[in-house]
Order: structure tokens, then sequence, then C-alpha cells
């Protein structure tokens, strides 16, 4: 069941990580998915302090699914205008700079106890199709690394990186071609940006899928993007969740909202999530 594989962006409930895993751990969820703990990107914590991460979850029965790092996410070439999106406490590096960041985040993530580690593309180029063969050598580099460590990358569609969209995504991971880089699929970051999550892009993805974030968006009338809780934006979550089913996925799920109500929570956002998707599951 997904319910069974569930875990959550715990900077998606709250900036307190204690305040995050105890929330988490009332819910009776086993996962959690790190990137901000306690105001301090996950990529800069110091080994007492992931040490102390580690505690804190264990303590609760809870294990660390991934480490949502930031790498790649900077310019292939700072003379270039390029697109940006979130930077999560990070500043721009240069792409040296983030390979220096992998080999950190490796190491963070065996001390965490994953294997698993979220990754870009790098902004978004004016005509991403140009840079491809030196996004794809960037990424095998890479993969490279993480084979060594038996690390597993996993790339997600970002809007504003290279791998944008799914059908993006799928040909970076296909181009690599190592057992050690994945797709991430988010169907709601496809949704906000403006294409079809499902069935569009889940068919461009599947077969690269070893991770799957969940939330939902819509564009407004005024062709503004909005994430929303799921069930109540434009991605058919009960179609895509019997689609993973149906094609054997028996990998983990993320809540990532990006929701918080109108004079409510990031907590109160993300409940309405996993309570939408508690009566979305029994359709599935």
């Amino acid at each position: 069941m997904v319910l069974e594989r569930l875990g959550v962006l715990t900077d998606e409930v709250s900036d307190n990580f204690i305040e995050a895993l105890d929330w988490i751990a009332g819910q009776g969820l086993k996962y959690v998915e790190v990137r901000v703990i306690d105001g301090k990107n996950v990529a800069d914590l110091s080994d007492e302090q992931l040490a102390e991460v580690r505690q804190q979850a264990e303590k609760r029965n809870i294990k660390i699914s991934a480490v949502a790092s930031p790498v790649f996410k900077c310019k292939l070439d700072p003379e270039r205008t390029v697109a940006a999106g979130d930077m999560f406490g990070q500043q721009e590096e240069t792409v040296a700079a983030h390979f220096e960041k992998l080999d950190r985040v490796m190491e963070i993530a065996k001390q965490l106890g994953t294997k698993r580690i979220r990754i870009f593309s790098f902004w978004r180029e004016q005509d991403p199709a140009a840079h491809r063969e030196e996004i794809v050598a960037h990424l095998r580099k890479a993969a490279a690394a993480a084979e060594r460590e038996g690390i597993l990358l996993l790339l997600e569609n970002e809007p504003s990186c290279n791998g944008g969209f799914a059908e993006e995504v799928a040909d970076l991971v296909r181009g690599v071609d190592s057992p050690a880089l994945q797709g991430l699929w988010d169907p709601g970051n496809e949704a906000y940006g403006a294409r079809e999550a499902y069935p569009a892009g889940y068919a461009a993805m599947k077969g690269t899928i070893a991770h799957v974030h969940l939330k939902d968006a819509y564009i407004t009338a005024d062709g503004t993007a909005r994430c929303v809780p799921l069930g109540s934006g434009q991605v058919p979550f009960i179609e895509q969740l019997k689609a993973l089913s149906a094609d054997g996925y028996d990998g983990l799920f993320t809540i990532e909202t990006h929701f918080a109500p109108a004079g409510g929570s990031k907590m109160s956002g993300t409940h309405m999530t996993l309570e939408a998707l508690r009566i979305l599951v029994k359709e599935v």
C-alpha cells in the first residue's frame, strides 16, 4: 500500500525538526525525507548534527528515506542567462563546487542511513536541448561517483531546471544509462509547469522512476501556477496511483505539498494532503 511506503519532507511540516518528527510519528508514518533542518540546509550540517538527526528519527521509529539535496541547482555557465528556482539556504556556486557538494552529500546520506539522494539538472537554459550532451556528461560523472559509493541519485523533474519535465528527465536518465541514476517523478511539478502529468508525463517517465513526490497544482485563470492539496489540482491521482501499482512500482512516496492554507501553517497544509491521500488510496 502507498501509506506503508509514505514519508514527508520534514520542512514541509515545520521548520523545527523535532516538531516535524513528532507530528509525522503521530500520523503513523515511518519515513521522512530531509532538506532543511532547523533552518539549515542538510548539505551544510556537521557530522555531530547529522548524528543527532538520525538519533531523533530512530527514537521515533522513523527511517530517513532520502536526502533532498540541492546538488546541481546551479548554472552550467555563469556567463549565460538562465532560469532559477528555490535555493533552500544555498548560494549560487560553480559546477565544480557542486561536485564537491555531491561528495559531501553522499557521506551525509551514509551517516543518515539512506542510499538515496535527490539531485537536479542545472538551472534551465534558454534552449536546454542545445546543452544536452554537456548535461549528460556531468550527470554521467556524478552517477559514476555514486555507483562507487553505493548511492542512488534521483533526478527530479523541476521546471526551473533543464530536466524540467518528464520527457526531459527520462531522456537524461536514459542518456546517462547508469543504475546509479534514476528518475524522481513529481506529477505536481509537471502540473505546476502547465504540463499534463498523467497520462502524458507519466508515460514519458515510465521505466525510469525510483522515487515519487506527491503534490498537486493547477494553473489559475491568469496563467500563474498554484500548489494545492492532493486531489484539488490538475493531477488525476487515483489514475496515477493505479498506474504506478499496475506497472509494479514498489518504491517510496514523499509528501511535498508546497502549500499552506490561508491563515494556516505548513503543518495544516501537509495534513490536508495526507488526509486527502488516505481517502484517495481507498479508490486504488
